[in-house]
């Protein structure tokens, strides 16, 4: 005579069913009673330690003000130090997608470019440039016709972004009012930053709008707004009372450079979409990499050299 699967056993209780991959069957008679899932962290609505991040960034300004305050000199040397590790951090980003860009003539052709425009001028500089180029196309012509084309225009991408555009800093330093110069051009960036951010969180609680959700999910319009007010705010403050121009010229440095800095996120997001990776580096918390710090100040130093070499005589 068959059994009945679903009928009583010979102990008089129902079968012994398991409950489910991984979990022992119930006992005779009990049932299963599943485990508490354990209480998750509260994630923050930026998804970044905050106290980390404002501790790490006031450790970054204050080297910054050293640096600017004593022999402003030293500046270029935490720059550079700063360039060099945003530059492997872009190098490795591009090794994951079979991209070698040559980092040594890299290195040493930037601190050419950025001694040269402090100590002798645009001219010098120039020439660094030009000679970097030169170097990278010959230094890759030992691996071959494969990938050449690639790895060398990925090379001159890296010496344009990164240290050609930091010799637009060295250019402001090197005037006898240069460390105002530079830090003017420093609380621009940063304010367009922490403005961004904070109105991001409050004015966005309501509702969010995108700015541009293909490149960056989190850059939106309540963002912009606050980036806005904050660097029209630091440009007037700074171009008054650091070196004393007038309240226009301020703000139109503040609105030329705030735009500059959105555009400075919005590239260095696209460069990680098409890269597919989420952050370029992980050396600062609650930060990333030094690359996510520079993204914005790359792109605002020449606007606001142009700028207050125009308003502001060299003195």
């Amino acid at each position: 005579m068959a059994t009945d699967p679903g009928g009583p056993s010979e102990t008089g209780h129902g079968p012994q069913v398991p409950n489910g991959p991984g979990i022992p069957a119930s006992p005779p008679g009990q049932e299963y009673d599943p485990p508490e899932p354990a209480p998750s962290k509260p994630s923050s609505r930026t998804g970044r330690n905050l106290p980390v991040a404002i501790g790490v960034g006031a450790g970054l300004g204050g080297l910054v003000l050293l640096t600017l305050l004593t022999v402003k000199a030293t500046f270029l040397i935490y720059m550079g130090a700063a360039i060099i590790v945003a530059l492997t951090e872009l190098a490795g980003a591009f090794g994951k997608r079979a991209i070698a860009i040559p980092v040594i003539p890299i290195v040493a052709g930037g601190a050419a470019m950025v001694t040269c425009m402090y100590w002798i001028g645009a001219q010098a500089a120039l020439a660094a440039l030009a000679l970097t180029l030169v170097v990278i196309l010959a230094w890759r012509l030992p691996g071959g016709p494969s990938g050449y084309v690639k790895d060398v225009t990925a090379g001159v991408f890296a010496v344009i972004y990164l240290p050609f555009l930091a010799t637009f800093v060295s250019a402001m330093l090197s005037p006898a009012d240069g460390a105002r110069r530079v830090l003017t051009f420093i609380i621009l960036a940063i304010c367009s930053d922490i403005g961004g951010y904070f109105a991001g969180i409050t004015l966005g609680r309501g509702g969010r709008h995108l700015m541009a959700p293909v490149i960056s999910p989190k850059k939106t319009w309540e963002g912009f707004a606050g980036s806005v007010v904050a660097c029209l705010i630091a440009g007037w403050l700074c171009l008054t009372l650091l070196l004393h121009g007038h309240a226009w010229q301020g703000l139109l440095t503040g609105a030329a450079a705030v735009l500059a800095a959105i555009l400075g996120d919005l590239v260095e997001s696209m460069i990680k979409r098409d890269l597919d990776i989420k952050d370029m580096g992980t050396l600062l918390p609650g930060h990333g990499g030094i690359l996510e710090r520079l993204d914005s100040l790359l792109l605002v130093a020449p606007v606001v050299w142009l700028l207050l070499y125009l308003f502001i005589p060299a003195g």
